[in-house]
């Protein structure tokens, strides 16, 4: 059996990688978040707020249990924020706490309860965090939002090094998905210019039918999870170069 494990799999492209994973046999999904809204007989759910750290830790235990006939394990830490849309200096101080513990602590929390649980098994093991290409570049209105997904970004290859160090085998890589039609992005057209001078051009996006369906990209992503990697292949990645 092929395990995988999906934080955010309740709706976007958590619940669109969750289901294109049920559609091949053999697999069984572990799906995180606050509300279930997948049922499929080898799907099975944990309800949990990935902002209550109390609530993280005291039911990590959960997500990550020894499973005997697993042929593969795969971690995809899919769930994020946004946050609230402003610019530094305007914001409450409990925004910056929010969007950190959902978007970095909570996916470090994972990580480390994965490679704990699973890193002496010898079947391939992966971890895919999902980043964004704000994490690359300045985007203003998005500063706890960017600088989360940077951090994430940082986290994998510092994880990834110390695996290859310790010669274990697993897979650790940061895929920044591209811009989807989501409710993330609902949220983005309706910022005020004056707090995000890009608004326009998001809205533009949406009009011009230039979002990426979560179907096709959750598709694109668990075929390439299933392949061998590239020699070449490096940690932080985006969808155009699979």
């Amino acid at each position: 059996m092929h395990y995988y494990i999906i934080t955010g799999a309740s709706r976007g492209l958590g619940k669109a990688l969750a289901e294109a994973v049920l559609r091949q046999p053999d697999t069984t999904v572990v799906g995180v978040s606050r509300h279930a809204t997948i049922e499929h007989e080898r799907y099975s759910h944990q309800p949990l707020d990935l902002s209550d750290m109390l609530a993280v830790q005291n039911n990590l235990h959960k997500v990550f249990p020894q499973w005997p006939d697993a042929q593969s394990v795969t971690l995809i830490n899919n769930a994020a924020v946004l946050g609230e849309i402003g610019y530094l200096g305007e914001h409450q101080n409990e925004h910056f706490e929010f969007v950190f513990d959902v978007n970095i602590v909570a996916p470090a929390m994972f990580m480390n309860t994965f490679l704990s649980a699973y890193g002496q098994l010898s079947v391939p093991r992966t971890i895919l965090n999902i980043s964004s290409g704000a994490a690359q570049r300045a985007v203003d209105g998005w500063g706890a939002y960017s600088a989360s997904k940077a951090a994430l970004d940082a986290l994998s290859c510092t994880a990834q090094k110390e695996q290859d160090l310790r010669g274990s085998g697993i897979r650790i890589r940061s895929l920044s998905p591209g811009i989807l039609d989501t409710t993330m992005q609902e949220h983005i057209r309706t910022a005020d210019e004056h707090n995000f001078s890009e608004a326009a051009k998001f809205a533009d996006f949406h009009a011009e039918g230039l979002l990426a369906q979560p179907e096709e990209v959750a598709a694109k992503i668990v075929e390439w999870l299933q392949k061998e990697t590239r020699r070449d292949e490096t940690v932080v990645l985006s969808i155009n170069s699979l």
